[in-house]
């Protein structure tokens, strides 16, 4: 753990080791982009799988598009929420 808080340390400069709000915006803009990668990946996993299913069915395209709708706006949902717990939590930090 001291490697790699070192190894921030080393990238970010002028960043003393108790200097935790500029260290928790590096971990804001590492966790945000891990949740908009996987968000991304989710609903592209959806989405490519559902036209693999509207390719095997075409008679269930309809079935298959809603299920799809909703799933990714569940995806997406989850996704907004998990934004706005790190910004509380970046907020939380610097307050």
């Amino acid at each position: 753990m001291d490697m790699v808080l070192s190894g921030v340390l080393a990238v970010a400069p002028n960043v003393s080791e108790f200097d935790l709000p500029q260290l928790s915006t590096i971990g804001l803009v590492i966790g945000c982009g891990l949740i908009v990668l996987g968000a991304g990946i989710g609903i592209g996993m959806i989405g490519g799988k559902a036209v693999e299913a509207v390719a095997r069915q075409p008679e269930a395209q309809s079935r298959i598009f809603s299920t799809m709708i909703i799933a990714a706006a569940l995806i997406e949902g989850v996704t907004f929420f998990a934004l706005l717990i790190a910004f509380l939590a970046l907020y939380w930090a610097k307050g």
